[in-house]
């Protein structure tokens, strides 16, 4: 089982190493060792659209890891998970990507694009935070005009138009040359990811917004899956879904550890507080809905009732909180 990706291959500064080192254990042990992992991180096998054409085929490479926007181009209804200000905290992201709500979401992807969903990662922490040599971002007036990089993702830059920001499509190899020139004023990932790739030496400011929440979906060949005795195809599905709670604690730390980090490389750091991140959700969103409409008609719809199963997981979320260690 040959697995590409694109993140290093080191175990510290990234989620995605470690989660696939703890399920080549468990799928190596389990198996006796008939079935061999291999793992090449760091783009060895291409870039993640060829990786995604190879793993589809299932011959030379059986599963990726790929971010959320070559996830998005290959699988459409995935546009509505980069939805501004989805999630209001960890535990309701986690839980809902855990969700039978979130499987039978992700269960038409393998006949559109012959790849079987396995789990979704924290890419780099999930939630973003900006990073500009403009001025410190504390609203969304402080937005408008800046040049922000995103990915080619049309929902991106969607949200970046909504908030008064000027969109610039780039890839993320130039990113630190679009900043040092001033191609772009800034971009934004989450706090790991600036740390690790140290764009304070590009950017003097860094907001932590949490307007997106960034993902890594990692999927298995269907071709090749299927092939697979039925023990086999078990102890793959249970092995990832272990390796990717594993890796919700590995990203959370790398995210706090980022964060920390960035508050004495950068010239100001600020936490967007809840009040300001409504203010932008009541911008971005209807905009965001029109533009899902468009491009989805009808099946808009869908992104309803992901944000209804959303709110659900949250307030049941904190009921049961609330009843469990208060009541």
């Amino acid at each position: 089982m040959t697995i590409a990706h694109l993140y290093p291959e080191d175990l510290t500064s990234n989620e995605t190493a470690p989660a696939l080192k703890h399920f080549e254990r468990l799928v190596e042990s389990a198996t006796g060792g008939d079935l061999e992992v291999e793992v090449f991180g760091n783009g060895a096998l291409g870039g993640e659209v060829e990786i995604a054409r190879q793993a589809r085929a299932g011959r030379t490479i059986q599963s990726v890891m790929l971010g959320s926007g070559t996830q998005a181009s290959l699988y459409r209804r995935y546009e509505m998970v980069t939805a501004p200000f989805l999630f209001p905290d960890y535990r309701t992201a986690w839980t809902f990507f855990d969700s039978q709500w979130f499987a039978e979401f992700m269960k038409p992807m393998v006949a559109e694009t012959g790849l079987r969903y396995l789990g979704t990662l924290d890419d780099g922490g999930g939630f973003v935070a900006f990073a500009n040599n403009g001025r410190p971002i504390r609203t969304v007036e402080d937005l408008d005009g800046l040049k922000i990089r995103v990915e080619e993702n049309e929902a991106h830059m969607t949200i970046m138009r909504a908030l008064g920001a000027a969109p610039v499509p780039l890839p993320w190899s130039e990113l630190q040359t679009g900043l040092a020139t001033g191609l772009i004023d800034g971009h934004f990932h989450a706090p790991g990811v600036n740390d690790i790739f140290k764009i304070h030496d590009v950017a003097d400011y860094t907001t932590w917004s949490g307007h997106v929440y960034n993902t890594i979906t990692w999927s298995v060949s269907e071709a090749w899956f299927s092939q697979l005795p039925r023990d086999y195809q078990e102890i793959i599905v249970t092995a990832a879904r272990e390796a990717v709670t594993l890796a919700h604690g590995v990203a959370a730390k790398i995210t706090i550890v980022g964060w920390e980090n960035s508050c004495r490389a950068f010239k100001e750091c600020y936490v967007l507080p809840a009040s300001e991140r409504e203010r932008m959700r009541s911008l971005a969103e209807p905009i965001y809905r029109d533009w899902l409409v468009e491009e989805f008609g009808p099946q808009a719809a869908l992104f309803d009732d992901l944000r209804a199963e959303i709110a659900r997981i949250r307030t049941e979320g904190r009921e049961t909180l609330v009843e469990r260690y208060l009541d």
